[in-house]
């Protein structure tokens, strides 16, 4: 008698939601959304819902945007004021949240000055030496991590939204190499020394980096000078924690370079997050403003 041999197919993998997720990436446990200001934070949203993955929202007083807030519900949301860490890990808990995710700006002076800490944050300020974004959101996600919740990289689920290689804009580049590569090298410059994560400069000058002023204020103040063959540059740290202050390029930041001038600007591929990245290549082309990924 012969016996033959059925094969049973085994059940195919599930793609990942986002390259930039964890391998141990659990889609049926809560995403806790840590929300800022900004489109930033409603384009996540909007990614995990689609992805199928359980949503839920840490939101900030007077930070996170209501529309934001409003649309989801209120047994899977909650609002505290900036500095209430000790009530965030508190909250991560009763969601049973695997992962979290920190998206959108806090406005950075509250960092300093406007916090309303409570303990636990009292605790973490004090035991800094240095207290800068870095450090003190880099704080915040060691006491994530330490109750068992998996901080997420801040691009997860933007795949399609970061930057990408070549000129973006489907035109050529209207800057030299030469001139380029002088404003991306004086970019990880700044970054490297922790001053900023963008400059701007023109035909080998620097016109003005990037600081504690933010982006927007950084451009306008380039453009107090002559504009013409002007670049912006946005990059990151060599060291960039992915989890927290990941550069971002959006609509304000595209109409301020008009405002100011600007008309070329380059962008870390795979590393700059492009709030909306189709709205923003649209309107950068109406406007005559050059997008390239490097």
């Amino acid at each position: 008698m012969v016996r033959t041999q059925v094969k049973i197919p085994t059940a195919a993998a599930v793609p990942s939601p986002s390259a930039y997720l964890p391998p141990d990436f659990d889609p049926k446990r809560p995403v806790a959304l840590i929300a800022g200001q900004g489109l930033y934070p409603v384009l996540v949203a909007n990614a995990i819902r689609r992805a199928g993955v359980p949503l839920r929202l840490i939101a900030f007083e007077e930070e996170t945007p209501p529309d934001l807030i409003s649309s989801v519900p209120e047994a899977d949301r909650r609002t505290l004021l900036v500095g209430q860490l000790g009530k965030m890990l508190k909250v991560l808990k009763e969601f049973d949240a695997g992962s979290a995710i920190m998206a959108g700006q806090i406005t950075p002076r509250r960092l300093f000055k406007g916090l309303h800490p409570d303990m636990k944050a009292a605790q973490i300020l004090f035991s800094l030496k240095r207290r800068n974004a870095e450090t003190i959101f880099g704080a915040i996600a060691k006491e994530i991590s330490g109750i068992g919740v998996n901080l997420l990289d801040a691009r997860a689920f933007l795949d399609d939204h970061l930057a990408s290689a070549g000129t973006m804009t489907g035109r050529s580049f209207p800057i030299e190499d030469d001139y380029l590569k002088h404003g991306i090298a004086i970019a990880r410059e700044c970054a490297r020394l922790d001053i900023g994560q963008g400059c701007v400069v023109r035909k080998g000058t620097v016109l003005a980096v990037e600081a504690f002023e933010g982006t927007d204020e950084m451009i306008r103040r380039a453009g107090t000078f002559k504009t013409d063959g002007a670049l912006f540059v946005k990059t990151v740290k060599a060291q960039q924690d992915y989890r927290f202050d990941v550069p971002c390029f959006g609509q304000r930041t595209l109409e301020t370079m008009r405002e100011a001038g600007l008309t070329a600007a380059a962008l870390e591929a795979g590393r700059v997050i492009m709030l909306d990245r189709p709205a923003v290549i649209a309107q950068a082309k109406t406007w005559g403003v050059s997008l390239l990924g490097f």
